[in-house]
């Protein structure tokens, strides 16, 4: 749930993950109060842009992030109050006086009394320290049987006023070696304004990305546009581009018989979550969210 900025204009965005969230109604009733307050607070709204080649299934309900999709996790990160420190690499975990002492790539390490984990499942794996000896065998296969499918998100940010004459809002592509996905992210969004250039993003397809995994963005940057090119002819120059490697794209298999969440240690506290323990869609980390918050109540 990533939303780039133009370095030009910050009012000028793009989602680079998820485009839309797809609610089934099971999740509809089962998840209502999530949807009701992220509706109320026009941090969603029904998706009403046409998306070409769209699968629709009866009863689904399609919703977009006016302000981009990172405004979801702005929300809860701030109805939270936790004091929030990003970029910040975890490399090893160890048990320390009955305290977690979690050690990053460059600063101090920090003690805490609980540990929750929400990375894609490899990286779980490569944290060094203690944690590797508290994995059981069982859940170290389990960890291990998670897959995810791989692939290669564009932005592309245009100068106000520019036109892009498309009847569509987001397409999907089914006769291309690279390109699965296009959109014009604020006619998408339905946030159209003469003020603040158009934005387009670009998902390629997975064998395209897996094939290209150990490419340099640049070099993949500049296949996209030679395909892109292909589809609609004539786009003019960017003001600026984010290309953005998602190793970890969507999960393709879960961690089995996981029941949304994988406790690795009790005293003190450690607990993994997810998509890779449910599903890779919103009600996936939301079921998720609520199994390691029941973990954590029964914990306390």
């Amino acid at each position: 749930m990533t939303t780039a900025s133009s370095p030009h204009n910050p009012q000028s965005t793009v989602d680079l993950g998820a485009q839309y969230i797809t609610c089934t109604p099971h999740y509809a009733k089962t998840h209502q109060s999530f949807y009701d307050e992220l509706l109320a607070g026009g941090i969603l709204k029904p998706l009403i842009s046409p998306i070409d080649g769209m699968m629709t299934k009866e009863g689904d309900c399609n919703f977009v992030a006016p302000h981009g999709v990172s405004s979801i996790i702005n929300h809860y990160l701030k109805q939270s109050g936790a004091d929030i420190c990003f970029r910040q690499r975890v490399t090893q975990i160890n048990l320390r006086d009955n305290k977690w002492e979690v050690s990053r790539e460059t600063g101090s390490s920090e003690q805490f009394d609980i540990v929750v984990l929400t990375m894609p499942a490899p990286q779980i794996l490569q944290l060094r320290g203690d944690i590797t000896n508290l994995i059981s065998e069982c859940q170290r296969q389990q960890l291990e049987s998670v897959s995810y499918s791989s692939r290669y998100a564009l932005g592309l940010f245009y100068e106000a006023g520019t036109k892009i004459d498309v009847p569509w809002a987001g397409r999907y592509i089914t006769s291309n070696p690279c390109i699965r996905f296009i959109s014009i992210d604020n006619k998408k969004r339905n946030i159209e304004s003469s003020e603040i250039g158009p934005s387009l993003v670009i998902h390629t397809t997975v064998p395209f990305g897996v094939t290209h995994l150990e490419h340099s963005t640049e070099d993949v940057q500049e296949l996209i546009f030679k395909q892109l090119e292909n589809i609609v002819p004539g786009l003019p120059q960017p003001v600026a581009t984010k290309c953005q490697k998602w190793r970890h794209s969507q999960v393709t298999n879960a961690a089995a018989n996981s029941l949304g969440q994988m406790t690795l240690h009790l005293q003190p506290f450690l607990v993994c979550g997810g998509d890779g323990f449910t599903q890779s869609n919103f009600d996936g980390c939301i079921t998720s969210a609520l199994c390691v918050l029941e973990a954590l109540k029964n914990h306390i």
